[in-house]
């Protein structure tokens, strides 16, 4: 029985790895039997993990979104409060190329909405450190550096993968705008959610 849920455990990995390089590289058209090749399993395995595509998609979504968690919390001991802010929104930037994909229904999902609060808290937590330690003025927040990531990859998206890297001249430029120095009052509070609505 251990050896079934190993299989078990170690397919689902093999899945959601495959099929986060396949809808990267191709898109989300790409179909379930290219995935399923890719893993080196077959097509009943994906169904019996994820009744669904959307499923398997806020599967991914939910896992990437995990790790930036993760990378965050570990950036949380860092001695320097601004440049470990400044890393998880480049770890961010790095994952958004391929989340961009989803579409707000996606963020419904009861998974990724997990996920998303755990992230805000991560970004939260770093942010109020870099404004303690003023390297981020007063009145930033965790909602707005999880946006502003999205702003970074936005800037780059029409030149699609012509210019690789390019995003890190616009999150400078983002997190420059972040800094205390010449900052103005902000016209509008931040959102208090990631979800539309």
């Amino acid at each position: 029985m251990a050896n079934v849920r190993a299989d078990a455990v170690r397919n689902r990995r093999l899945l959601l790895d495959a099929a986060a390089a396949e809808f990267a590289e191709r898109g989300t058209e790409v179909s379930i039997a290219r995935i399923a090749a890719r893993a080196g399993i077959g097509k009943g395995t994906v169904f019996r993990h994820f009744a669904t595509k959307e499923q398997l998609m806020a599967a991914i979504f939910s896992d990437q979104l995990e790790s930036l968690v993760a990378r965050g919390e570990a950036l949380r001991e860092g001695a320097d409060s601004g440049a470990a802010l400044l890393e998880f929104m480049a770890a961010g930037v790095e994952l958004r190329s391929f989340c961009q994909a989803f579409t707000p229904a996606m963020r419904e999902d009861p998974q990724i909405r997990a996920a998303s609060d755990r992230l805000v808290a991560v970004a939260r937590s770093l942010t109020d450190r870099a404004c303690r330690d003023g390297f981020v003025r007063h009145d930033v927040t965790g909602h707005d550096v999880v946006l502003l990531i999205n702003a970074a990859c936005q800037a780059v998206a029409p030149l699609g993968d012509a210019a690789p890297g390019l995003w890190r001249r616009y999150l400078s430029m983002i997190f420059d705008g972040l800094r205390p120095e010449g900052a103005h009052p902000l016209p509008v509070p931040a959102p208090d959610s990631l979800t539309p609505g």
